[in-house]
């Protein structure tokens, strides 16, 4: 759908979407003139946001696998962006064919496109609009309590997605509020951009992030452990993305590189 027919429908296509943004690093198609004008921008001055978008996705689908293959059967992703490869769907399928995904965004392309991709997959997989700066709206959703069992251990996921949560939205409260409502037993699977790498490359992305449809908001390494209250960290910890598990050899050059802290941990 071209963006004239889009905004017919009441998107605003002048403004970059964070969801867009990461399509475009990923080297999506599902993006606009002004999402493409900002992330070119941000690419100026730190090129190593693709390697760091194919990472957070790698990073996912290691992590899934994980929690599949732990027994984990059903999958709460908040803040999903656009499908790409490897949707948690597809990768927690391949462990546990039985697996219960919901997939939560706010962004409206998000929720079409998410739709028409999952179409056959319904009984399995359920779509919901909703914002994570409102858990407990997401929480007590008909549609989501339908779909997965509260009262059995589950994982989910704030998969770069965390740092588009101001401080004014009090990151704490709904951490807290997640956290409380999932059972013992269950995975949080998280990753956080950091401004501990290129700090300077960074303010500049968080200046273009501004104009964005959310503000970008950079922890520090202590900050971000701290949103794993309640969790206790898998091995190797809060590290860098190539660092967490890798598939094999670990990819040459330094891992802070990837610009994104990432975490699994789990509920005791």
């Amino acid at each position: 759908m071209v963006e004239e027919e889009w905004a017919k429908r009441g998107i605003d296509v002048g403004t970059p979407s964070v969801a867009r943004l990461y399509d475009y690093y990923l080297g999506g198609k599902d993006n606009f003139a002004a999402d493409r004008a900002a992330a070119e921008e941000i690419l100026s001055v730190a090129p190593e946001l693709r390697r760091a978008a194919r990472e957070n996705r790698a990073f996912l689908g290691r992590a899934v696998r994980l929690a599949a293959a732990a027994g984990i059967g059903q999958f709460l992703d908040i803040g999903t962006g656009l499908p790409t490869r490897g949707n948690v769907h597809e990768v927690a399928h391949q462990v546990s064919p039985d697996a219960r995904i919901a997939y939560v965004d706010n962004d409206p392309i998000v929720l079409v496109h998410a739709r028409a991709l999952l179409r056959g997959n319904r009984g399995q997989v359920t779509v919901v609009p909703g914002d994570l700066r409102q858990p407990e709206e997401i929480l007590k959703s008909h549609e989501i309590r339908e779909h997965l069992d509260f009262s059995a251990p589950m994982a989910v996921l704030l998969v770069a997605v965390m740092h588009f949560i101001t401080e004014s939205d009090d990151p704490r409260r709904i951490m807290a509020t997640l956290r409380d409502a999932m059972p013992s037993g269950s995975y949080l699977i998280l990753s956080h951009g950091t401004r501990e790498s290129r700090a300077e490359a960074a303010d500049k992305g968080t200046k273009v992030y501004e104009r964005a449809n959310s503000p970008l908001v950079l922890r520090t390494r202590q900050e971000i452990l701290d949103l794993f209250d309640g969790f206790e960290l898998l091995d190797p910890g809060l590290v860098w993305l190539p660092e967490w598990r890798p598939d094999g050899v670990p990819p040459p050059g330094d891992p802070s590189q990837a610009l994104i802290l990432c975490g699994v941990g789990k509920k005791i």
